[in-house]
């Protein structure tokens, strides 16, 4: 049973090349990553490029404290990154921290007052009536088909609609003592274009009047393929004004909108939910309760749309001047509940759900505090980080080429190939989950140097004890082996364990540090596993270690080796005759 082991370990260690083709290839492959990506440097944090960092904390109205929850802040999380993005901020973060402070940074080159006014308000939603649309472009969208519906008095009846999908295509409502179904269907691409005959008022009833000049002029010079456009469209109306908005349909296409006065807002819906809807078929679709004044008026104004024709029939759910979905009405929906279905997935079903809830949230967020680091100062944390991180490096070689001499070397290239693994991988974890290079991060790389170096130590000094022995240099690495890597492994698990453990219970920066440390300690094993033991193995095969050369590290007499101790015959004693 032995022989066949022992073929196993000498033809594993007569190819160690292997795993020095494979953490190479790894490298080679890291390393084309992050040039084709166009992301050659770590993404940096607040503290080392500069920018402005706002803490919110959310407040509940007096005896709603439940309402501040891990929904209800993650909603919030949603909103606030559409407004930041709407101001053309591509790479501010916003992020929970604990229960109930939500962390905003916002980098360099952004106007931070702007910023601070659009995410330390609450979200603004309303249901508008739909006075006209039309494609950003100019040209009239493609007429849909009409909805029709019918109501029976018999209980279990339901009336049906149709009509092509928009981003959130049609809405059913339930009347109490009857189950009866409306529908309503969404349209990408409405019916009409808008333009300045508009019959139907602001308010969505059919007194033939038009939009103001003003208003005109606006809708005119509206280019909501323009992000900057977009995010400043509408603004400075009030809810009893009609205005000017955008929105995306399901095909990707921005449209533009006059809307009339708000009729209902988002404190009179109660609730919205996502909800699979497997009765008719209708897949995903989004549910709203409305509160008891919500409800009369969410009736009032969907019975005058139904008199209308499109898309002076459709309603606008406005979020922060933005339209989010666009339902077409064929009758008055009655009943304090109604339902959007379409071509939604979970994920976008849920998204407007959470949307259609916020409006309704007894939140508000204050200020707790801002924080603005200028790019000086970020250049100088980040100098002073690097300048630490080459001192604490220098001091390692140092160490290593006085004490281990030519094992050095090897300890020396293992460094550099840890350190090339975690600058790729940082680099490509900017784009990829968000991850930012600050300050504390900077520092678990620093401290990771020393834990990387640990292995080295533990698994050379496991290798100078067997030639202590008095074996030779190629037997000493096979067989320290073991011993150092069940060492190595507890270490590193030790050390990723207590990173694991920080990264949990901590928030915001400290975070980072905790991330660097268990991903460097990760690190540390793929580098002692693939290249240090195989690169030590090949330099044993070598004239300089094998013999061991005085400045190999590895010189037996330096170490103190003792030849090995053999068991000595006693000299066997004579045997007695009778004849002695």
């Amino acid at each position: 049973m032995a022989a066949p082991k022992k073929g196993r370990n000498a033809s594993a260690q007569s190819k160690p090349w292997r795993s020095l083709a494979l953490i190479l290839i790894a490298i080679a492959a890291l390393t084309g990553g992050m040039f084709a990506s166009g992301h050659t440097t770590p993404r940096l944090g607040i503290d080392l490029a500069g920018g402005t960092s706002i803490t919110l904390r959310a407040e509940a109205e007096p005896g709603q404290e439940s309402a501040i929850n891990k929904t209800n802040m993650d909603t919030a999380v949603e909103i606030m990154e559409r407004r930041v993005n709407g101001l053309g901020v591509s790479e501010a973060e916003v992020q929970t921290q604990g229960d109930r402070n939500i962390i905003v940074n916002i980098p360099r080159g952004t106007d931070s007052k702007e910023a601070r006014d659009q995410v330390g308000t609450t979200a603004k939603l309303y249901f508008r009536p739909v006075v006209a649309t039309e494609l950003a472009g100019g040209t009239a969208p493609t007429p849909s088909p009409s909805a029709s519906g019918s109501a029976s008095g018999d209980a279990g009846e339901k009336a049906t609609s149709s009509a092509s999908p928009s981003g959130t295509p049609s809405a059913t409502a339930t009347q109490q003592g009857r189950a009866v179904t409306e529908a309503l269907k969404a349209d990408p691409t409405p019916s009409k274009s808008a333009d300045s005959s508009a019959s139907p008022s602001a308010s969505g009833t059919p007194t033939g009047d038009q939009p103001s000049g003003k208003l005109e002029a606006q809708y005119a010079a509206l280019d909501c393929t323009k992000e900057s456009v977009r995010a400043k469209a509408g603004d400075g109306a009030k809810p009893t004004e009609s205005t000017v908005a955008c929105g995306q349909n399901s095909s990707g296409e921005w449209q533009k909108y006059i809307l009339g006065p708000a009729e209902v807002d988002g404190t009179d819906v109660d609730e919205a939910q996502a909800v699979f809807n497997t009765q008719t078929g209708a897949g995903w679709t989004v549910t709203m309760k409305f509160t008891g004044k919500g409800s009369d008026k969410f009736a009032a104004i969907t019975g005058k749309l139904a008199k209308n024709q499109p898309p002076q029939n459709q309603f606008a759910i406005v979020l922060d001047g933005q339209v989010i979905s666009d339902p077409r009405v064929s009758e008055a929906l009655t009943g304090g509940s109604a339902e959007i279905s379409g071509n939604f997935t979970q994920q976008s079903a849920q998204s407007l759900a959470n949307m259609l809830s916020y409006g309704a949230l007894p939140l508000t967020f204050s200020e707790d505090s801002v924080t603005t680091v200028s790019p000086a100062l970020g250049g100088e944390q980040l100098k002073a980080g690097l300048i630490a991180g080459a001192i604490g490096l220098a001091l390692v070689i140092i160490y290593l080429l006085v004490y281990y001499r030519g094992l050095s070397f090897i300890a020396i290239l293992s460094l550099l190939v840890s350190a090339a693994l975690t600058y790729t991988i940082m680099s490509l974890l900017g784009p990829t989950i968000g991850f930012a290079l600050n300050l504390p991060a900077v520092c678990g790389a620093i401290v990771a140097i020393g834990i990387t170096a640990d292995s080295f130590i533990v698994y050379f000094e496991r290798v100078r004890d067997e030639i202590r022995e008095g074996r030779s240099l190629r037997p000493a690495v096979e067989r320290a082996w073991p011993r150092a890597r069940r060492t190595i492994l507890v270490s590193d698990f030790v050390s990723f364990l207590a990173a694991a453990v920080l990264f949990i219970v901590t928030v915001g920066k400290v975070q980072g540090f905790a991330f660097t440390l268990g991903l460097t300690t990760l690190l540390d094993v793929v580098v002692v596993f693939l290249f240090t033991k195989p690169l030590l193995t090949l330099m044993a095969r070598t004239e300089f270690f094998a013999n061991g050369h005085r400045w190999s590290g590895l010189d037996p007499k330096r170490l103190g080796a003792q030849p090995p101790l053999r068991r000595t015959r006693r000299p066997a004693a004579p045997i007695e005759t009778k004849e002695a």
